[in-house]
């Protein structure tokens, strides 16, 4: 297939890379001619505009920084709207935002063009490696006729939904991993204060039960199937650890925002008589001020997860 690829910094030049690499004939675009040197040499044609890449090719893939980079890519006399023909797929392997992926989705659907939104995870190596995690939105049909195309660049990519899908996997993922670099700045900053060297603490804290499983699993026994009511570690006494911890930091004069917001929601559980129910009980409040119901996977549905990741 004939490949179009725009982006070649630190993630767009792994993915291309690996893309040629599976024998599909290239052209690509940057900002920076010498971006591309590496790609030329080994065959891939340059492009000078995203219109003359898109006029050339099949398919489109991007990776670009910011929404507003891939409007601009898209939009205006040199952009790839104006070289797409009927029945080329543009993939987006930006983390871009919902508005703009469902905007672009729309307008090229118009013209025949489809579109979807591919963020990826897995940093520069990942990319380069092609041990990369894709979650891509949009339509079901074109996912599975570009499966060759994502499976060059990674060893799990997954269709998620329509389009936008892909885009808020992504960001929630990427919440997640901003919170617990906090979570885990406080905690360690706690250790050392009140004490204990940062190399013996963290090899502890690794080696406890939260340290030994992934990160999202801590709360697909509990929290994910809806079970709550009855405790494998009850809320009281995970309350009662907690308040312990934050005495500590009070001893120590560390500051504990996020544990002192996990605090008061436990405080609220406790209140309304939660306190026996399972530790992870005090998570409903959020289901409950988003204005949804509990979430509630089966059992088969969370093994099924873990045995495909």
């Amino acid at each position: 297939m004939k490949i179009g690829f725009i982006g070649l910094g630190q993630m767009g030049r792994g993915m291309a890379a690996n893309l040629q690499a599976a024998g599909h004939e290239m052209v690509v675009h940057d900002l920076f001619r010498e971006a591309a040197a590496p790609f030329l040499e080994k065959g891939a044609t340059w492009a000078d505009t995203p219109r003359e890449l898109a006029a050339a090719v099949d398919v489109v893939c991007t990776s670009l920084p910011t929404p507003t980079d891939a409007l601009d890519t898209a939009n205006g006399e040199n952009g790839l709207k104006a070289g797409f023909r009927e029945g080329a797929v543009w993939i987006d392997l930006s983390t871009n935002s919902v508005d703009v992926v469902r905007q672009l989705h729309a307008e090229l659907a118009e013209n025949g063009v489809a579109f979807l939104d591919a963020p990826v995870s897995g940093g520069p190596a990942g990319a380069a490696s092609g041990k990369l995690a894709i979650w891509v939105g949009g339509d079901r049909e074109v996912f599975d006729a570009s499966l060759d195309i994502f499976e060059a660049m990674s060893d799990a990519a997954r269709y998620i939904g329509p389009i936008g899908a892909g885009t808020i996997a992504k960001l929630v993922h990427n919440m997640a991993v901003a919170v617990n670099y906090a979570m885990m700045g406080e905690v360690m900053s706690l250790g050392v204060k009140a004490g204990l060297d940062a190399a013996p603490l963290w090899e502890a804290i690794r080696s406890g039960a939260m340290g030994r499983m992934r990160t999202f699993d801590s709360v697909s026994g509990r929290f994910l199937q809806g079970k709550t009511e009855t405790p494998s570690f009850a809320l009281r006494l995970m309350h009662k650890d907690v308040s312990l911890a934050l005495k500590l930091a009070r001893d120590v004069s560390v500051p504990m925002r996020l544990a002192d917001i996990v605090n008061s929601d436990m405080v609220e559980a406790i209140n309304r008589g939660w306190g026996t129910k399972d530790s992870q009980s005090f998570l409903l409040l959020q289901t409950e001020r988003a204005g949804i119901e509990p979430i509630a996977i089966s059992a088969e549905d969370i093994q099924g997860a873990i045995d495909r990741t």
